[in-house]
């Protein structure tokens, strides 16, 4: 079953926990934490009290997506605010496979992301350690961006890799996604849809989560 991830990025934070609620409303199956820290992206986001409000409000699984440099630094305060998925880029982790093995002795779900030109080949060594794959279809750092095509071919790799592996990896799609290629998406492999502007900016934000799902599973 194809999960829909929206993205509080691009969210409306003076009123988030009405947007929250309208979102589990439309049947989201998580909720996407963009988290930048400056460095690795330009931009800069939020940290562990914003998360920790967002899961108050929410019982939905909360997937951290951790743009930064030194992740693991973040790893027992996100799991102490109620995070469950935590993805690292392969770009800024030096020990990716230390990183991994202290993600899922915390309790969290551990994956690995990566930017548009990150070769798939990449996640060969990774892949028996991980639970998620996640491939940025935009360069990371800012919301609203538009999909960059030629990523499809990668994502059809990467599903034939966690295909031969055998395991249970969820392969996320961030970035662009929206109704009109949700369903090239799926049929390159993707499992997890992440959108944020396609869903945020509509004014039933309820509406557009469910219509993204129709479009991805017509």
């Amino acid at each position: 079953m194809i999960k829909i991830a929206p993205s509080v990025l691009s969210a409306d934070f003076s009123i988030l926990r009405k947007q929250i609620i309208l979102l589990e409303k439309g049947g989201a199956d998580w909720i996407h934490l963009d988290i930048m820290d400056g460095h690795f992206v330009p931009n800069l986001t939020f940290g562990s009290l914003i998360i920790k409000s967002i899961r108050s409000i929410t019982k939905l699984p909360l997937d951290a997506h951790l743009m930064a440099y030194h992740p693991e630094r973040y790893i027992d305060d996100f799991k102490k605010a109620g995070v469950d998925l935590f993805t690292v880029h392969i770009e800024a982790c030096v020990h990716l496979h230390r990183v991994v093995q202290r993600i899922k002795e915390s309790g969290m779900k551990a994956g690995v992301s990566l930017n548009p030109s990150t070769p798939a080949i990449s996640l060969r060594e990774i892949i028996p350690s991980i639970d998620q794959i996640l491939v940025m279809t935009v360069n990371p750092g800012f919301g609203g961006q538009k999909f960059i095509k030629s990523t499809l071919r990668k994502i059809r790799e990467i599903a034939i890799m966690i295909e031969s592996s055998k395991q249970n990896i969820e392969l996320e799609v961030d970035g662009g996604v929206d109704e009109k290629n949700a369903k090239e998406i799926v049929n390159a492999g993707a499992t997890v849809l992440i959108a944020g502007y396609s869903i945020f900016s509509k004014k039933n934000i309820s509406i557009a989560v469910k219509n993204i799902r129709i479009a991805a599973t017509k």
